[in-house]
């Protein structure tokens, strides 16, 4: 907080009477986090399309805001710690959006599931053992999220008949 202050040119306390502690500030940076689709008003119908343009505006995303991601990431691992509104799940709705036809085309594939592992390989969490774990910079690494999204797209259109998609077991 005191570095926006400083960097905005405003004292401390007028950035703490606006936003109160790191969340509200996250959430202030980034309205864009209310939206329901990444998808522009003429997507295609192509699932494939569909989720190259999800993937492309979700990568971009996640580089831009890397260092916010990272504070909301940090912030949701602290113990008892209140979910940032910065990782409510948002993604996974977005990627499901780009899956939609699929319903209606390919009863036989998961959408929810397929978008649950999609997100799994994108996103925060992947970019940040990408470049700090498997070290590769970070235009390598949005390329091999946007492979994986569309190579687990592809497994689950090649292989939904002969391989189910997984399911979780019941307790």
């Amino acid at each position: 907080m005191e570095d926006v202050a400083a960097a905005t040119g405003i004292s401390r306390t007028t950035a703490y009477r606006y936003f109160p502690n790191q969340r509200a500030l996250l959430l202030g940076a980034h309205p864009e986090t209310r939206q329901s689709s990444l998808l522009p008003a003429d997507a295609p119908g192509d699932p494939r399309a569909r989720l190259h343009l999800v993937m492309d505006t979700f990568i971009r995303t996640t580089l831009e805001w890397e260092p916010q991601l990272r504070a909301s990431l940090r912030l949701s691992l602290e113990p008892n710690a209140e979910q940032p509104l910065l990782r409510a799940g948002r993604a996974v709705g977005w990627i499901e959006d780009a899956l939609a036809p699929l319903r209606a085309t390919r009863p036989d594939v998961d959408v929810h599931r397929l978008a649950v592992a999609i997100r799994s390989a994108t996103g925060i969490e992947s970019l940040v053992w990408l470049t700090d774990i498997a070290a590769l910079p970070r235009a390598e690494a949005a390329r091999l999220m946007r492979w994986s999204a569309q190579a687990l797209l592809e497994a689950a259109l090649g292989e939904s008949a002969a391989l189910p998609m997984y399911r979780p077991v019941s307790n």
